[in-house]
């Protein structure tokens, strides 16, 4: 693999960690609340969701088009519903709602359920990787499949480095801080919604196949 292609790579995975989202606002709600440590484990978790998508949009690249469907709306199904869970207790918590956004107490099993679950992960990270990798197709193959995710994965985690990093600035967790409450409930509604699009897409997908 050349290190135009690695490189490539890399800022394929970093734009697409960085890509605006739900789960973008909810690390900054977390850093807020309870500091960069959480939002990290947050991220953490998140990173395996990353890593499906990342790997099924390269293999997608490589020639493989479906990977067990029925196991991913399965998972897709149960998420959305433990997604929609957390969303209706931000919104409906009491007082300024510490510990409630984005499943505030459990940021480690909340990012990892986030990640695997988003509905917009494959696409958009198949798109991003097609579109700067593409001018190297001929250099990809299964071979090099194990140093394209390596890759990604380098460039997950630097996209993480600077989320945390503009999350624990000061003035914005003032912000949010300030605005505790209103954040909770938008990034409540905002789950609420995510899981509502989950289990909608699995049902379609579900059908699809009938």
């Amino acid at each position: 693999m050349s290190a135009n292609l690695f490189t490539a790579t890399v800022i394929a995975g970093f734009i697409y960690a960085v890509t605006p989202g739900p789960a973008f606002l909810a690390v900054f709600a977390l850093a807020a609340q309870h500091g960069r440590m959480a939002g990290g484990r947050f991220l953490f978790g998140h990173l395996a969701g990353d890593i499906v998508w990342g790997g099924l949009a390269l293999a997608a690249i490589v020639g493989v088009n479906q990977l067990g469907p029925a196991l991913f709306d399965a998972l897709g199904v149960a998420c959305g519903v433990y997604l929609i869970y957390l969303g209706g207790k931000a919104v409906l918590a009491k007082g300024d709602g510490a510990g409630a956004v984005a499943g505030g107490l459990r940021p480690l099993r909340t990012g990892l359920i986030f990640g695997l679950t988003n509905p917009k992960a494959y696409p958009v990270s198949l798109a991003v990787f097609t579109a700067l990798t593409v001018r190297y197709a001929s250099q990809i193959g299964w071979d090099t499949a194990p140093g394209l995710m390596a890759a990604a994965i380098a460039g997950f985690l630097l996209g993480y480095v600077v989320i945390l990093f503009w999350a624990g600035l000061p003035r914005v967790r003032r912000f949010f801080l300030k605005h505790g409450r209103v954040v909770n409930r938008v990034v409540g509604v905002t789950f609420v919604l995510f899981g509502m699009k989950s289990i909608a897409d699995a049902g379609r997908s579900m059908l699809g196949r009938a």
